[in-house]
């Protein structure tokens, strides 16, 4: 299993890379893993609020279909419309495609996010 360092992650397999007041939201290496081969990427509309814990996107694999849950509050200011056409661009390389970009609402909820050694270790539990 693959974590970057620098990003942050959630114990529901998103991780977070902020850049400023604002940040990228995609899912884990650990995620695309076990969802397997990812066939569609159901994307939230620009300008949608979204709170921590809020179901932001749908991934469906030929396995199944799993929410994927926003790990911080913010303001949708893009979408990967590049996953519209190529979802699979997820299991390539889960955390070169980000799902959504935000304006952070609430920067305080970075606080209680994972680093990639704790993420890391929270897997290993999980297996």
């Amino acid at each position: 299993m693959k974590t970057v360092a620098g990003l942050l992650y959630s114990k529901d397999h998103e991780w977070v890379k902020v850049e400023g007041n604002e940040a990228y939201i995609g899912i884990t290496d650990f995620a695309q893993h076990a969802l397997g081969e990812i066939v569609f990427v159901e994307l939230p509309e620009v300008d949608d609020e979204i709170a921590q814990g809020d179901a932001f996107s749908v991934v469906e694999s030929v396995k199944a279909a799993s929410d994927a849950y926003s790990p911080v509050s913010g303001k949708v200011l893009e979408v990967n419309e590049e996953l519209d056409g190529a979802p699979e661009l997820l299991n390539e390389d889960a955390f070169a495609n980000w799902i959504i970009k935000v304006e952070l609402t609430n920067p305080s909820e970075l606080e209680g996010l994972l680093s990639d050694k704790e993420y890391a270790e929270f897997c290993e539990k999980e297996a």
